[in-house]
């Protein structure tokens, strides 16, 4: 038997931020796109995210970066 330990991990606006390597203003973009999750909950502070639905959604939705000391072909 599992025990149930709630909706999964959360994450707020800083680490999505950290996630999709974006300034907030470009978050705030990115928010308003109709595939961008919804928030799990807004609370006073700010709204959270299931970290599942935001990596599904950059998956689904953002090109990969290159990483440091890559170059483009």
């Amino acid at each position: 038997m599992t025990e149930q330990t709630g909706p999964g991990e959360l994450v707020a606006a800083g680490e999505i931020l950290t996630m999709l390597g974006v300034s907030r203003s470009r978050f705030r973009e990115i928010q308003r796109h109709p595939a961008f999750p919804r928030p799990y909950a807004v609370l006073t502070v700010g709204s959270i995210w299931l970290k599942a639905d935001v990596e599904r959604y950059i998956a689904e939705h953002r090109r990969p970066r290159l990483a440091d000391g890559d170059d483009e072909a």
